[in-house]
């Protein structure tokens, strides 16, 4: 089973590409989605526990929590802590599943994909990525964005043409989706006939 990892900076149409992937019958794990249910579920108590008061009605509230991190190095660290082995802990599970289902291609979703070091847990990796205009603009259409937090995202994220520089294959998303879906589709077909050939 070829495991392909799926990074790319903010506002650079990422979750849209993964959408695709699961289109053509890949098997996805939506890193930012299960940190989103560890945030209802099992990190409740422990995040709260390191940041008290972040927690409302039972769940992280995503706001308060950023506002506890604003700016601190040492609190994304202890953050994360807590957070990356519950993450790992769902992706091993995710990845036990689809081996046992019989899937030949699996792909993991993972923002900081290179920042977090994933990129050693997979066996190539497709980066998203579009022009800096059109990705400011997007992110900037967000609710509750603004260009100060954009930045302050932007700085925690390895730079897009380092991520481009190290990726296996790069799916450009400024032109059209109908061109990234296109690409997605080849490398699929690249990569299950790779797998075919090791069989």
């Amino acid at each position: 089973m070829i495991i392909l990892g799926l990074t790319g900076s903010i506002g650079m149409g990422k979750s849209t590409t993964a959408q695709f992937f699961a289109d053509q019958g890949v098997p996805v794990h939506d890193a930012d989605q299960v940190v989103h249910d560890l945030y209802r579920g099992e990190a409740v108590a422990p995040v709260e526990q390191a940041f008290p008061g972040v927690t409302v009605d039972g769940v992280i509230d995503r706001a308060r929590l950023s506002a506890a991190l604003a700016g601190k190095a040492e609190n994304f660290r202890t953050l994360e802590a807590i957070v990356h082995p519950l993450v790992l802990a769902r992706r091993q599970l995710f990845l036990a599943a689809a081996a046992a289902a019989g899937a030949d291609l699996v792909v993991l979703d993972v923002p900081l994909l290179y920042e977090t070091g994933t990129d050693q847990a997979v066996d190539y990796v497709a980066v998203v990525t579009t022009d800096p205009d059109t990705q400011r603009a997007r992110v900037l259409e967000r609710p509750g964005m603004t260009a100060e937090k954009f930045e302050t995202i932007l700085n925690r994220q390895m730079p897009d043409s380092e991520k481009r520089a190290r990726a296996d294959f790069v799916i450009e998303t400024g032109q059209g989706m109908a061109a990234a879906q296109a690409a997605v589709a080849a490398i699929v077909e690249t990569l299950r006939n790779k797998g075919r050939q090791a069989e």
